[in-house]
């Protein structure tokens, strides 16, 4: 698929990781939607987009974690740009600490935003992309969804949780001609940390193997045109995760020793 003119929207683009796949995808000629709730800044990163596509863009305010939301966007998909080719579920949020310590609340917000609202809207577009039997949709995991570490318990069970949803989504859709391609990046270098560790010390810890935003997102946009089953990036956690799955004692030991930087 070549992303000349194909309408390519982006939850959580208003920043980080989702606002550099915005600009990634523009440069290759994509008509980007950008949603997010910060409306000041999408629209900021919609004009972006037009200046490097040279081509329309669209900015719609959204709190994937509100349905009523969720659908007030939706409508305006519709009414105002059309068939979705390539949804990007990138909107996520995520706090570390001990289990027994954890608030209930930030419970049900990581739920609601990585996990439920993502498939409220994924169900949408992917029922437009069947009646025309054509599609790609990209899930934002993570690399704990395949490792966890101490104080990830609940992030970790949100993104083991789109693992799972993006394995069967992907077998439902392909014979329908849609792709589904799971992320699972490493810690990131964006402000994604400042509400997930407030003290900073977790991405100075794993600053060695930190991704760079711009630089991950021209590799899932790259695999917007050559679809893919998985990204998993940096390659250190990608091993680890396999070693993880096939020997568990030792998968136990890596990440409760060299990848336990919380």
């Amino acid at each position: 698929m070549k992303l000349e003119d194909k309408i390519v929207l982006v939850t959580g683009g208003s920043a980080g990781l989702g606002e550099q796949i915005c600009y990634e995808a523009a440069k290759k000629g994509a008509i980007v939607v950008v949603c997010a709730r910060r409306i000041q800044k999408i629209g900021q990163v919609k004009e972006k987009c037009q200046s490097l596509s040279q081509k329309a863009a669209f900015a719609f305010q959204l709190d994937i974690s509100d349905p009523a939301s969720v659908e007030r966007m939706y409508q305006r998909l519709k009414d105002e740009v059309g068939q979705v080719d390539i949804l990007v579920n990138n909107a996520g949020i995520g706090y570390f600490s001990e289990f027994v310590d954890f608030d209930y609340q930030k419970i049900v917000d990581m739920f609601e935003v990585n996990i439920l609202g993502m498939m409220f809207l994924t169900q949408k577009i992917a029922a437009d992309m069947l009646k025309l039997q054509q599609g790609s949709i990209i899930n934002i995991a993570s690399a704990a969804g395949k490792m966890a570490t101490p104080k990830s318990s609940v992030y970790s069970a949100t993104k083991f949780a789109i693992i799972g949803f993006s394995n069967a989504l992907r077998l439902e859709l392909k014979p329908f001609g849609i792709n589904v391609t799971t992320v699972n990046p490493g810690p990131v270098k964006t402000d994604f940390f400042l509400a997930a560790d407030p003290s900073g010390d977790y991405l100075a810890n794993v600053d060695f193997w930190a991704l760079d935003p711009k630089k991950l997102a021209g590799k899932i946009v790259r695999s917007m045109e050559h679809s893919k089953r998985e990204i998993n990036q940096p390659q250190i956690l990608g091993l680890a995760a396999k070693a993880y799955t096939l020997f568990p004692r030792v998968g136990d030991f890596l990440a409760g020793s060299i990848f336990n930087k919380k």
